[in-house]
């Protein structure tokens, strides 16, 4: 981690009183001595009707004021790179700042960045802390791809901002994934994975000793990233002679399969309605190529998310196949349970 400094700011709420700049001026130098930081100017701005700007430019970086009359806002932030935390200046304004309520946020300024979580809502805001951004493309498909490396984590890939595997657990989805199918069926011989592209279920189905898998994965440059910097999650599936690789739309490419040739079907899409209802339209072909006996799983995301989608992915292989099992893990980099639904062919 480079750490460049320390910075916090203070919003002081229902303040009353409009205090002069020159109160102002005399608090920076009061913080300035007390934090033990080397002025080496003060420049301010009054704003016509009302409200002003004070700042102070320091040997380690600043400190400011801005003013917010008609609003009773007082803001003030402090960013140092010097040994004394900035909050120094919190004791110091309290006393000297009539107000109702302060805002307080403080924060390191380093090589150490947060990452919105996909599921945050206004009221509750989830980061990934980020250490380093390894690799960014947009692939030609479309697909917006980022190779994270997470401070919990691990390397991790995001598609469109969502995260899709992280190093540190993936084994506990791909597992949970296989096992979801074992548990119905111990047949699995030939096995038949749609999407995929971080090779985590591919990787799972050689360890479980599936004699050949074909693979059927739309975005090259999403397996090649993956092979790049995501080595512990698929190493094993580059190296490997079990699988043959079909790019492109996998259900255009299933319709030249023979009937009945697959134990298990893996369907490794995005959890969304697209998704869904892009597996309703080809499920005929899907169950053509299932072996009878054989065994049909989706994951299909979290019930704790997204229950709506959940269910309509377990609407769609009810209808199929008359039957549907729904089975559950926690990953905890996706922070929730994550769901998979299986039905066999009867």
């Amino acid at each position: 981690m480079i750490k460049v400094g320390e910075h916090i700011t203070l919003d002081f709420l229902g303040v009353k009183k409009d205090y002069s700049p020159s109160f102002y001026e005399k608090l920076i130098y009061k913080i300035a001595k007390s934090a033990k930081v080397q002025i080496l100017n003060v420049n301010s701005h009054k704003f016509e009707p009302q409200g002003f700007t004070t700042v102070a430019l320091l040997s380690e970086s600043h400190m400011s004021f801005h003013t917010f009359p008609e609003r009773g806002v007082i803001s003030f932030d402090f960013f140092t790179c010097g040994k004394v935390h900035p909050k120094i200046a919190l004791k110091i304004l309290r006393k000297e700042i009539q107000h109702e309520r302060v805002i307080t946020k403080s924060f390191d300024r380093s090589s150490i960045s947060l990452y919105d979580d996909i599921y945050s809502t206004p009221g509750q805001k989830k980061y990934y802390v980020v250490k380093d951004v390894l690799e960014r493309l947009t692939t030609k498909v479309g697909q917006y791809v980022e190779i994270l490396n997470l401070e919990e984590f691990g390397n991790a890939l995001f598609i469109d901002h969502e995260i899709q595997v992280a190093e540190k657990d993936e084994k506990v989805y791909s597992s949970a994934f296989f096992k979801s199918s074992y548990d119905l069926s111990k047949k699995n011989s030939n096995v038949a994975i749609i999407g995929g592209g971080d090779g985590g279920v591919a990787r799972a189905c050689i360890e479980n000793n599936s004699n050949f898998i074909d693979w059927y994965e739309l975005d090259p440059e999403v397996v090649n990233v993956c092979y790049k910097h995501l080595p512990k999650v698929c190493s094993k599936v580059k190296k490997s002679n079990k699988i043959k690789t079909f790019w492109g739309d996998a259900f255009e490419s299933i319709k030249s399969i023979e009937n009945s040739k697959y134990d298990k079907i893996f369907v490794d899409l995005n959890d969304d309605q697209y998704c869904i209802d892009l597996a309703k339209k080809n499920m005929k072909d899907l169950k053509r190529i299932l072996k009878k006996g054989g065994v049909i799983t989706a994951q299909v995301g979290s019930n704790d998310k997204k229950p709506k989608q959940v269910n309509n992915w377990c609407k769609v292989l009810e209808k199929s196949f008359g039957n549907v099992t729904l089975s559950g893990t926690h990953i905890p980099s996706f922070d929730c349970n994550w769901n998979f639904a299986s039905s066999i062919m009867k």
